[in-house]
């Protein structure tokens, strides 16, 4: 090692400035390509594809923790020694982008079709090159380590010509059709919608009973709709066969009300003769269940509205209204008709768009469609024999089988401009339809045909759904796609389990007979501190740039990822943030002091070997035990448990006690105790930075450099792994004993209101030969924490008349402060700590007592149970004593 690197560690800033870290550490990692996969070609590939944020504006706190917790996982996974790749990319997001860029043109005046396609999807080029760009630049604030060098995007050639190879095979498989059905109609973008892009919102509305009139003058049906301006699509009222108070009715005809129509009353299964009146009335174009009951009568389906949610012809005198106002206007003349019975307060889901937030309206179109049921099918059973994917929390497989197992057809077009065009054409003197992956106007054998291709895009998750696999280069049989996939893990939210997750499960199997990774870990949503969903209507977004420029990238990464819960949401709170910080200052502050005391130590004169203090033994113990429990935590993405442990070791096992132990040798005459103390602190720093590092890359780096080390970074130094050499239960013990000593010595201090810096007089009476060892061999640490004048240990002390008592583990203190002391105070102190005792003795006694606990908890636990029992019922004793003792 260099003399710069030997004194590097004087040069230390008396406090951290992440921004300066942040910037300098980027852009190092980065100009050195540490993250780049292929370098490690003997090393287990392990693989994350990010879920691709969408190119519609900044990333928000959600995506925050979504890439945090991949970049934990594959930082981690890089230091263990695999070749890591973290794929990254970006996704078109059809509607959402186009949604957002027809929002700008409308500003200027301007649609869509005022510039026409070409010059629109220039519009939309623009746009996307702005945010991927402005991503990218999130992504480096973030501190994620990606390999750019694979960077893809949803719309890129080679993702293209995936697409169009899955929508060929599976159209020539039968298992994408085009056909005439119901669907989703968002009456502002214009454009089909899927199921799952629908939201349902609970909306206050009416439920209106009518009259229909038989036709022959013996009476009416009633019905009773939530939409009203639906009924002038009626073309039959339903009811069960077997409702004995319609049998005599079924075939006869009915008289639509306002229109006249001649409508049928038909029998089907469908109708709930136990709701309302037991008649439904059906209208085939307006309604998904109306449409199949329609097609098992041979109903007429009749469309009463155009694409923009505005009235037709077929609405006969309300054409031309808005739906709304048609409702308002038929209410009105269905009250002076007298067909109007009744209006009642009704509450209901209401289907909305994910997107622009209008009213869906249910609508017969011809639009693509895949045909789910066969895909699900093989996803089921490969669920089912214990070879599918592994969610994490495992409940989310019900949720995902559930939702399979009663899929519907996918309704894959969309009205737009922008996305994958349908690689189908149409012969427009023939009628034919050609699917091709090329473009068959190219083909010489189709010279002269009027062929036109489908103004359609498909879905935007019909090609995110092949993401895992169409990113490593699929359908070439590339050496990414070889060595990278199937893919490690998937981290998304739960909330696009049926958007994304499950058809990239659907495509994988079907495509490339695997399934597309091996774990899916779900994460929540991040809330604001009330628990309310983040929104700009609310105003209580964050921004992690924000997040970033306050606190640092190390602690946002910190706060976000050990609050999170698999499965669970979670909550932003400032103050989390600012506690994160804190933990940052808090170990630079403690690296910054044992680097002054490292200096001139060089990383080849480390050794932890030999002889060695308690203190040393335990922190080796309590790192190895950290390493061990923070990478088994880690690999069962527990992230939030994985940060109390590494903040309990950090904060309390290394600073406030072993650094502070440190400082005898440090401060002390012994050069030998000095060299070993150094060596130790080096090293648990060394590996406590490691640990930390895929959390707080930044300050870990920082910190790690300065430190005696071997290699270029952090980032590819190993992971520290578990050794049982470094196990040493005794020292445990032993620094347990004294910690207890010392807390128990500070906490009487306080009691009594004797400052630290006032020397005291100790005595600790030992309950063993070998407690009395412990405490003669260590009596140095208690002399010094507890600031003692007079310290004096053993196995046969007497007790002093006027004292105050603490009772531990293994021994008993008494403090003789004489003059300080009030006899009475102290005996009522100690009956409200032996009333304490008596509750823990009782408690642990009814817990023994009881049987089923007895017979069912393992051998381990009822011993240490018993063991809890002997240590509280002797405290006890020895409180009863004293108090005696001092009464009399």
């Amino acid at each position: 090692m260099s003399e710069e690197k030997k004194s590097a560690a004087t040069e230390m800033p008396t406090t951290y400035d992440p921004k300066a870290a942040e910037d300098k550490w980027y852009s190092t990692w980065m100009e050195r390509g540490y993250f780049k996969a292929g370098q490690r070609k003997d090393a287990e590939p392990y693989t994350i594809v990010i879920p691709p944020p969408n190119v519609t504006g900044m990333l928000h706190i959600g995506h925050a923790l979504d890439f945090t917790l991949q970049d934990i996982l594959i930082r981690t996974k890089r230091m263990q020694g695999y070749d890591a790749l973290w794929l990254p990319g970006s996704d078109h997001a059809g509607i959402a982008t186009q949604t957002k860029v027809e929002q700008k043109l409308r500003e200027e005046g301007l649609t869509r079709y005022d510039l026409g396609r070409e010059k629109f999807l220039e519009k939309v080029w623009d746009w996307k090159d702005q945010y991927a760009t402005t991503i990218r630049q999130q992504w480096g604030k973030m501190g994620l380590s990606l390999d750019y060098s694979r960077e893809r995007f949803t719309l890129d050639e080679g993702l293209s010509q995936a697409v169009r190879k899955v929508f060929v095979q599976l159209y020539e498989k039968g298992l994408i059709y085009r056909g005439k059905r119901i669907i989703n109609w968002d009456p502002v973008n214009r454009t089909a919608l899927s199921d799952i892009e629908v939201e349902y919102k609970e909306v206050q509305g009416h439920l209106y009973h009518l009259r229909y009139p038989l036709k022959d003058g013996s009476g009416y049906v009633t019905v009773a709709t939530t939409r009203p301006e639906t009924m002038l699509g009626d073309t039959a009222v339903a009811v069960h066969p077997k409702d004995e108070r319609y049998a005599d009715m079924i075939g006869k005809v009915l008289v639509l009300p306002i229109i006249g129509r001649e409508i049928p009353i038909i029998a089907d299964d469908y109708v709930d003769k136990e709701f309302g009146s037991g008649a439904v009335k059906i209208t085939p174009a307006h309604d998904p269940n109306d449409f199949e009951v329609g097609l098992r009568h041979d109903l007429p389906q009749i469309t009463v509205m155009d694409e923009s949610g505005t009235m037709n012809a077929e609405a006969g005198k309300y054409q031309g209204l808005d739906r709304s106002d048609c409702r308002k206007q038929i209410v009105a003349d269905l009250k002076e008709q007298g067909v109007l019975i009744n209006i009642e307060d009704h509450t209901h889901q209401v289907g909305h768009s994910e997107r622009t937030g209008a009213v869906v309206e249910p609508y017969l179109s011809t639009q693509w469609f895949v045909e789910m049921k066969p895909l699900a099918e093989r996803a089921i059973k490969k669920q089912q024999s214990g070879e599918g994917v592994n969610f994490v929390p495992d409940r989310f497989e019900k949720t995902y089988l559930n939702w399979i197992e009663n899929i519907r057809d996918w309704c894959i077009s969309r009205q737009l401009w922008w996305g994958h065009r349908i690689p189908a054409w149409y012969d427009e003197e023939t009628g034919e339809i050609i699917v091709s992956a090329e473009d068959p106007t190219t083909l010489p054998e189709n010279a002269g045909r009027k062929l036109r291709q489908d103004e359609d895009v498909l879905d935007t998750w019909f090609s995110s759904g092949l993401w895992p696999f169409s990113t490593l280069g699929w359908p070439e049989d590339t050496e990414d796609l070889q060595r990278y996939y199937p893919t490690s893990v998937l981290v998304t939210g739960y909330d696009i389990i049926y958007f994304w997750v499950a058809r990239m499960i659907f495509t994988a199997l079907e495509f490339t007979d695997e399934i597309p990774f091996k774990d899916v870990l779900m994460h929540g949503l991040v809330r604001d501190a009330d628990g309310r969903k983040m929104s700009k209507s609310l105003g209580n977004g964050v921004d992690p740039l924000d997040v970033i420029e306050k606190y640092g990238a190390d602690a946002m990464r910190y706060m976000i990822s050990t609050s999170s819960t698999p499965g669970q949401d979670l909550r932003f709170r400032w103050e989390r943030v600012e506690q994160a910080r804190n933990f940052a200052n808090k170990i630079w502050n403690a690296s910054r002091f044992a680097l002054m005391n490292l200096e001139g130590f060089t990383y080849e004169e480390r050794d932890i070997s030999g002889e060695l203090g308690t203190a040393d033994y335990w922190i080796l113990h309590r790192l190895n035990e950290t390493s061990r429990d923070i990478t088994r935590l880690i690999e069962a993405y527990e992230f939030g448990e994985t940060g109390r442990v590494l903040y309990n070791f950090i904060w309390d096992d290394l600073c406030d006690w072993y650094i502070e132990f440190a400082k005898l040798s440090f401060y002390g005459e012994d050069p030998v105790a000095k060299k070993k103390t150094q060596s130790v602190l080096a090293y648990v720093l060394d590996q406590t930075m490691r640990l930390i590092h895929p959390f707080m890359p930044y300050i870990s780096e920082e910190i790690w450099q300065h430190l005696p080390h071997e290699g270029e970074t952090i980032t590819l130094a190993s992971w520290p792994v578990y050794d049982p050499a470094l196990e040493n239960p005794e020292a445990v013990a032993e620094m347990n004993l004294l910690m207890d000593t010392i807390r128990a010595v500070r906490n009487i201090r306080a009691e009594v209101n004797v400052p630290m810096s006032k020397k005291i007089e100790l005595m600790v009476k030992a309950n063993s030969a070998e407690t009395s060892s412990i405490i003669e061999r260590n009596s140095h640490y208690i002399k010094r924490f507890c600031n003692t004048s007079e310290f004096d240990s053993g196995l046969d002390l007497n007790s002093p008349d006027k004292a105050m008592t603490a009772i531990i583990t293994g021994a008993e203190l008494y403090l003789p402060l004489a003059g300080l002391i009030d006899i009475e105070q102290e005996v009522a102190r100690l009956e409200k700590e032996l009333e304490n005792l008596e509750g823990e003795v009782l408690r642990v006694e009814k817990k023994l007592a009881n049987e089923g606990f007895v017979a069912k908890a393992p051998a381990k636990v009822i011993e240490e149970e018993r063991a809890k029992q002997a240590d509280y019922s002797d405290k006890r004793d020895k409180v009863i004593a004293r108090i005696k003792e001092l009464k009399g």
